[in-house]
C-alpha cells in the first residue's frame, strides 16, 4: 500500500509515520513544509493543480492528511486548517489516483457538551472558538467532496512529545519547576475542567486501522472516558515523585477567567467533554490501549530531561 502523508512533521503526524513505517506493506512518502519532509508542499499556500500532478505521479492509495495549526490568529487558523484540507479535497477530486483520504479532525469541532454526557458523532456541532471553526469547516469539506473519506474526530492527544503549551504540557513544567525550586505548594488554574485524554501512540493506531478501513463519515477516537485535570495532576505527581500540595488557583481573582466566568480552557470546549466511542470500535475494530498513567509518566520523562 503506497500512502502519502500530509504533515508528518507534526505533533500527531511523528507518531502516525512511525507507526506506517513499521507495517512492511506500507510504502510511505511524507509531504509538508518541513526541510525533512520527501517533499516539501505548503498546503495552505499551495495550488491544488501543482499537488493534483504530485498525486498522479506518486499514485498512492491512501492520502492521510495529519497537517493543519492548533494555536494563532483565526486567519492563520483557516489557512493552515481549511484552506489546507480544502486544496487537498481539490487536488484528490482532480487526480487519477483514486486515493481514500483519512483526514484528522479534532473534538473542538464539537463545542461544550453537558457535564455527565458522551458526544457521539452525530451529535450538532457547536466550536466554541476559531480553532474548533477552522477544523469543523475542514470537516465538512472533506465530508461533502465526494471522495472515499473519513474523518478521525480525535479528543485530547497526550503522552510523549507533548506540547509544552497544552494543558498537560503546562502541567508537568509546572511541576517540574516546583521540584527544581523545592516549592512545597503548587497553585494551577483550570484544575476542574474534565477531558477525555487518549494516547498519541493509540491515535496513529487509529489512523492506520482507518486507513484499511472501508469507514467513512466522522469516527470519534478517544478513550470514553472523561478525567478530571486535577486527577490528572495527582497522577503525574505520583510520577515525577513531587509530594507538596497541588491547589486550584482562583481564577477570577487571577484575572484568567473567560466571559462564561470559568477558566478558558484553550480548545473552547468549556468545563467537561467525553466521546461516545462505540464507532470506533464497530467500524474500526479499534480500542485504546495505553493508559493515562503510562502516558503521564512520558510527559514527565520529557519534563524531567529539563531539569
Amino acid at each position: 500500500m503506497r500512502v502519502l502523508l500530509l504533515g508528518a512533521h507534526g505533533y500527531l503526524g511523528r507518531f502516525v509515520a512511525d507507526r506506517l513505517l513499521a507495517d512492511p506493506a506500507v510504502t510511505l512518502t511524507a509531504l509538508g513544509r518541513s526541510d525533512d519532509s520527501d517533499v516539501r508542499f505548503d498546503l495552505s499556500a499551495g495550488s491544488p493543480g501543482a499537488l493534483t500532478r504530485f498525486l498522479d505521479a506518486v499514485h498512492p492509495g491512501v492520502v492521510i492528511n495529519c497537517a493543519g495549526a492548533t494555536r494563532g490568529s483565526a486567519r492563520d487558523l483557516t489557512r493552515h486548517n481549511t484552506v489546507s484540507a480544502a486544496t487537498v479535497c481539490e487536488a484528490l477530486r482532480r487526480s487519477g489516483c483514486g486515493a481514500r483520504l483519512v483526514h484528522l479532525g479534532c473534538a473542538a469541532e464539537y463545542g461544550p457538551s453537558p457535564s455527565g454526557s458522551s458526544t457521539a458523532e452525530d451529535a450538532l456541532p457547536r466550536p466554541g472558538g476559531p480553532y474548533g471553526v477552522s477544523k469543523l469547516a475542514a470537516t465538512e469539506l472533506v465530508l461533502g467532496s465526494g471522495l472515499d473519506a473519513v474523518v478521525l474526530r480525535v479528543f485530547s492527544p497526550v503522552g510523549p512529545g507533548t506540547p509544552a503549551g497544552s494543558p498537560l504540557g503546562r502541567l508537568a513544567e509546572a511541576m517540574r519547576r516546583a521540584l527544581q525550586q523545592g516549592d512545597s505548594e503548587l497553585k494551577l488554574p483550570g484544575l476542574g475542567v474534565q477531558r477525555d485524554f487518549v494516547d498519541v501512540r493509540d491515535v496513529a493506531r487509529a489512523v492506520h486501522a482507518a486507513s484499511l478501513s472501508a469507514a467513512q463519515g466522522v469516527v470519534n477516537i478517544a478513550t470514553g472516558r472523561s478525567v478530571r485535570l486535577r486527577d490528572a495532576a495527582s497522577v503525574l505527581a505520583r510520577v515525577s515523585g513531587y509530594t507538596g500540595a497541588v491547589h486550584e488557583l482562583d481564577t477570577q481573582a487571577a484575572g484568567l477567567t473567560g466571559a462564561s466566568g470559568a477558566y478558558p480552557y484553550p480548545d473552547g470546549c468549556g468545563s467537561w467533554q467525553q466521546a461516545d466511542v462505540r464507532t470506533a470500535r464497530d467500524r474500526l475494530g479499534w480500542r485504546p490501549r495505553i493508559g493515562l498513567e503510562e502516558s503521564l509518566a512520558d510527559i514527565w520523562m520529557e519534563a524531567a530531561c529539563r531539569m
